[in-house]
């Protein structure tokens, strides 16, 4: 088994943790994203009305085709970036650490190739999150208290019914454009992960070390992930809204012509705090997840090829 396929295995389990424990963030800005109409919610006003309208379980709709995602983007996320990782660092001698350019181009082709995959996996989550929503140019004294709630397979029937197949690559415009999100995530931690490496060796070497080379802990791959998160998310929200917009199949945002039409219109229509709906929970849940992600993954990784080791050397 290739050091890709345990990359790629970690990556969807580190996903999996990270995803059920971060979920009611998700969804609560993924409903504040799609809302078009301004209200203005706290995250604890929005969690109190879901609680009462739908239960407690209301905050976890959507979950298990979240979970499928995320595994699925994780794995194949991580198979593709450590794949052309290791053809890049075994083009050339002396370098453990990928430059700048080559994290951007790692990372867009790891990027790439999840967003097209993955994307009917994530029209289904947002359905499953938006379902018991009214339509946005429905007047919200008409919204039915309870609506029926439709599983993994019923919400895929639902939208092959409606719309056909088609509707599985809603919003595959703004989640290519996404791709810059995990490029800017990973490139920024891998750049901080070999500075802080970097300079923790030359520490161990003038201490009287010479060939020590600072190894980092799980606190630091946590810090690293979620600060390297915080900047990808805050940079890019503007597409996420519109993505999950589109991705809601809601009438009004079909009629968006591109992502930049749909950020225009946005613009235009709910002005620039359109654009950041639900940014307080989704930068919360980025973080956490993308923190516990890095942490996870490496350790995971690290599990399972000393539990493979015996069959690797074979």
């Amino acid at each position: 088994m290739s050091d890709s396929v345990i990359h790629s295995m970690a990556g969807a389990a580190g996903g999996i943790v990270a995803m059920t424990a971060t979920y009611p963030l998700i969804f609560l800005s993924t409903r504040a994203a799609v809302e078009t109409r301004n209200e203005s919610k706290s995250v604890y006003q929005a969690v109190v009305d879901i609680v009462k309208r739908e239960g407690i379980l209301g905050l976890y709709s959507g979950l298990n085709s979240s979970l499928l995602g995320i595994a699925v983007t994780n794995g194949v996320y991580y198979y593709f970036y450590e794949r052309s990782r290791g053809i890049i660092l075994a083009s050339r001698k002396g370098s453990k650490g990928l430059s700048t350019l080559e994290s951007i181009m790692t990372g867009l082709i790891a990027g790439s190739a999840t967003t097209i995959i993955s994307n009917p996996i994530w029209v289904v989550q947002t359905s499953q999150a938006v379902q018991t929503m009214s339509e946005p140019s429905c007047d919200p004294s008409t919204r039915k208290a309870t609506v029926k709630k439709q599983g993994f397979f019923e919400t895929i029937q639902a939208i092959l019914a409606k719309d056909g197949t088609s509707a599985f690559w809603r919003g595959i415009g703004p989640a290519l454009v996404l791709v810059v999100n995990p490029v800017l995530q990973y490139t920024v931690f891998e750049q901080l992960k070999n500075l802080l490496i970097t300079r923790r060796t030359k520490k161990l070497r003038a201490s009287g070390i010479a060939t020590a080379v600072a190894v980092l802990s799980d606190r630091d791959y946590f810090l690293l992930g979620a600060l390297s998160k915080l900047v990808a998310t805050s940079s890019t929200y503007p597409y996420i809204v519109v993505k999950s917009r589109l991705q809601a199949g809601h009438a009004s945002a079909l009629k968006y012509k591109s992502s930049l039409d749909g950020i225009l219109t946005i613009l235009q229509e709910e002005g620039i705090q359109g654009l950041y709906k639900g940014i307080g929970s989704k930068l919360v849940q980025s973080v956490l997840t993308a923190a516990i992600l890095f942490a996870g993954q490496r350790r995971i990784y690290e599990i399972t090829k000393k539990a493979l080791g015996p069959l690797l050397s074979k």
